[in-house]
């Protein structure tokens, strides 16, 4: 276990945020990314953007969506790759504060999201798709590209400075320049001066020491060596050494606002917070809201269902470890938090018995933590039999079993790898005990 600073021990403690893509293209009602996708008009866009003014933005209503959904972070970009600010940047009038809405939406998201004691983190892209100078790059225009560069450094500068305690900087975009095409040394350097246990993503650039992938970190090996914690993105990918967090939609595919875009159901969006707290990361889970500044009906419901589901078994994933002891896939998920295993069921068969195969620590309690019921359990060398679970799924998502263990729960010595992983030979034995030929009763014939 990799050692974490004991300013960013709430990250893994938390486990389940919420990511807000919102800006003016929530009003185009097609994502976030329709200005490149599209090739829209430059000045069309800008028109329109500045024209924005979401009259039913509440920020205080989007905090409390997210503490009943038993979030504990948020994070809300700041700017997208459209260069749009939402706050009273000095840097531009290209802001919500100095356009027609006239209003520093950074602020009122930042105190709402404290006031329900959230933590706060701020998304902010490096790219902005209306300046030349960010598409040439500093190889062909190294004039602009010191310009431009200043400018995203002053910008990050506000934001680091404006808003209090800040407890995520979240870069994007950084694509197709290096880190040191960014100055990123130099830009952390500020970061860590004026935000000293602040927690910074994994995107910022391409180093020379080694590459991210294309989307700065959709994969293995995407990390940078400024970054914090890693961020696969619509993946749920482990980052053993270090912390991470995977982000992902509440939709089918978009991030921002889209028109007829198709919802993820509840136990999907659950499913994917239980994958990745089994794994030893985090949730961000997206939201795009609408143009007007409200969140989705079909995301608040979603979102409600995730809370009450955590409001009872919460202790299987905050602050809860990576529990992959033994194998379990057939039945679902495993956690581990000191010397309790919690065994999170995706697949409920209604035979009213749960068998455990290759826990060697021994069992004294088993709960079914869902009702709060005491089960009978059986424990032999290999398996672990718990009886007396209900026929029906005792709740429409997940299910939990908690299983109260003599110490912290460990495998037994052929159960440490799981299937298609480390020596075979390990399963000789097991084997062997049926025969050694291929009949059906294992008896070798003459």
């Amino acid at each position: 276990m990799y050692a974490i600073p004991d300013e960013w021990r709430w990250f893994p403690e938390a486990r389940f945020g919420m990511f807000i893509h919102w800006g003016p293209y929530s009003r185009i009602g097609r994502g976030e990314q329709p200005l490149f996708r599209e090739h829209l008009d430059q000045r069309a866009y800008a028109a329109m953007a500045c024209d924005w003014c979401p009259t039913r933005f509440d920020a205080a209503a989007w905090a409390r969506v997210a503490k009943r959904a038993g979030m504990r972070y948020a994070i809300l970009t700041s700017r997208h790759h459209d260069g749009f600010c939402l706050w009273n940047s000095q840097c531009t009038d290209y802001t919500s504060a100095s356009q027609a809405a006239g209003r520093d939406f950074v602020r009122e998201y930042v105190d709402a999201f404290r006031a329900e004691g959230l933590r706060v983190g701020l998304y902010y892209s490096l790219a902005d798709w209306r300046i030349p100078a960010y598409w040439e790059g500093p190889a062909h225009d190294p004039a602009g590209w010191e310009r431009f560069c200043s400018y995203v450094h002053a910008q990050v500068r506000e934001l680091v400075t404006n808003y209090g305690r800040l407890d995520v900087l979240w870069f994007d975009g950084a694509w197709p320049h290096s880190a040191e095409d960014w100055r990123a040394a130099e830009l952390v350097a500020m970061i860590r001066e004026l935000q000293p246990g602040i927690l910074i993503n994994n995107r910022l650039g391409r180093s020379a020491e080694g590459a991210t992938s294309a989307d700065g970190g959709a994969g293995p090996g995407a990390a940078t060596e400024w970054g914090d914690f890693g961020t696969p993105e619509h993946h749920i990918i482990a980052e053993p050494g270090r912390l991470w967090e995977s982000c992902q939609v509440s939709t089918w595919r978009l991030w921002g606002h889209a028109r007829g875009e198709r919802w993820r159901p509840a136990d999907v969006l659950l499913d994917m917070l239980v994958e990745a707290a089994s794994k030893g990361g985090n949730l961000l889970l997206n939201v795009g809201p609408t143009p007007e500044g409200e969140l989705p009906a079909a995301f608040v419901a979603r979102a409600e269902a995730l809370g009450r589901w955590l409001a009872v078994h919460g202790e299987a994933i905050y602050g809860a470890e990576a529990g992959d002891v033994c194998e379990f896939i057939t039945y679902g998920y495993q956690t581990v938090k000191g010397n309790a295993l919690y065994l999170i069921v995706r697949f409920w068969d209604g035979q009213g018995v749960l068998r455990l195969a290759g826990l060697d620590t021994r069992v004294e309690r088993a709960v079914l933590l869902t009702t709060g019921q005491e089960l009978a359990f059986e424990q032999g060398v290999d398996e672990l039999a718990i009886s007396g679970l209900p026929i029906e799924p005792p709740t429409e998502l997940l299910p939990v079993i908690k299983l109260e263990c003599a110490g912290r729960p460990q495998p037994r010595p052929w159960a440490k790898d799981r299937l298609w992983q480390g020596d075979p030979r390990r399963m000789t034995s097991w084997a062997a005990a049926r025969g050694t030929s291929v009949w059906a009763d294992g008896r070798e014939r003459a």
